[in-house]
């Protein structure tokens, strides 16, 4: 499936459809080169999911953990850009989150593919020549 984002303005619209979509799986990781826009439409995401709190990119704390105002329920937020050594991801204890049935969404995925559940859904965002994105999953 792809989505298009037109404009930032559009993002919302956008998020809703890709909610819309979400299914059974439960975690998703999501490529792109650095500016493409992930942070900005995981938080789209997460505002449509229901999460009133601030939210920002887990750069430096590696995962944030978010509570859907509407649903109750949990939601992950990592970023693995700072990642130097896969044992980083084992000393957090990456399966607790990613096999505890609470979304997940990963930025930098490629630097942890080997411990991806095998079901994760490899969502990719894509810079247009005229500024728009797209979101292929």
């Amino acid at each position: 499936m792809e989505i298009r984002i037109e404009s930032l303005d559009k993002i919302r619209e956008a998020a809703h459809e890709f909610v819309a979509s979400l299914g059974e799986s439960t975690v998703y990781a999501f490529y792109g080169k650095m500016g493409a826009g992930k942070t900005t439409f995981i938080k789209a995401i997460c505002e449509e999911l229901g999460v009133s709190d601030v939210i920002t990119s887990p750069t430096f704390a590696i995962v944030n953990e978010y509570r859907s105002d509407t649903s109750g329920e949990i939601i992950y937020h990592f970023d693995f850009y700072r990642i130097k050594k896969l044992e980083e991801v084992y000393d957090m204890g990456f399966e607790d989150y990613f096999y505890s049935g609470a979304l997940c969404f990963i930025e930098w995925p490629e630097l942890i593919e080997e411990v991806l559940p095998e079901d994760a859904v490899k969502v990719s965002i894509s810079e247009n020549a005229d500024g728009s994105r797209t979101v292929s999953f």
